[in-house]
């Protein structure tokens, strides 16, 4: 029972076996160690970039569609932060712009996206498939002039595992 009046005893008093406890009755050999293992572990917790922080994880993500039975290169998108550039063809830089990705995983391109929205291509839309280091990929969704729609797939490359 909790005495208010109830002297704290060190382990030189009880034998050496209790910790030291405070007036609220706390073992602070405990606490302390509880402490520890929280601060252990959220230091062991590695930062990384995915869809809840707004971006993708740091890489070129290479783009390919299936179209007629082959796979067809449609350059690589390179992300850094917040920032894309591309798709560039044959590793020739490219300008920078933003990008945005929401809760649900949908990315909103703020600048031209090469040849996703030229010569009367749009992009309808793009869906982060996976945010992990080692396999981060998303899928565009293009119009094509004639109406038609091309999806694509980009891929971190070379994989990050």
């Amino acid at each position: 029972m909790f005495q208010r009046d109830m002297p704290l005893r060190t382990s030189s008093e009880s034998g050496g076996d209790a910790g030291v406890r405070s007036s609220a009755g706390v073992d602070t050999r405990w606490l302390c160690w509880v402490v520890l293992v929280v601060t252990a572990f959220l230091g062991s917790q590695e930062v990384r970039a995915g869809v809840g922080d707004g971006r993708l994880p740091d890489g070129a993500y290479r783009c390919e569609a299936y179209l007629m039975g082959l796979f067809v290169d449609l350059g690589t998108i390179t992300i850094k932060g917040n920032v894309y550039s591309g798709p560039a063809y044959g590793g020739r830089a490219m300008q920078g712009y933003n990008y945005q990705v929401d809760a649900n995983g949908e990315i909103s391109w703020l600048g031209p996206l090469g040849g996703f929205t030229s010569g009367g291509n749009s992009v309808s839309l793009t869906q982060v498939t996976s945010d992990g280091e080692a396999d981060a990929s998303f899928d565009i969704i293009m119009r094509r002039r004639d109406g038609g729609a091309t999806a694509a797939t980009c891929t971190i490359w070379p994989p990050n595992g």
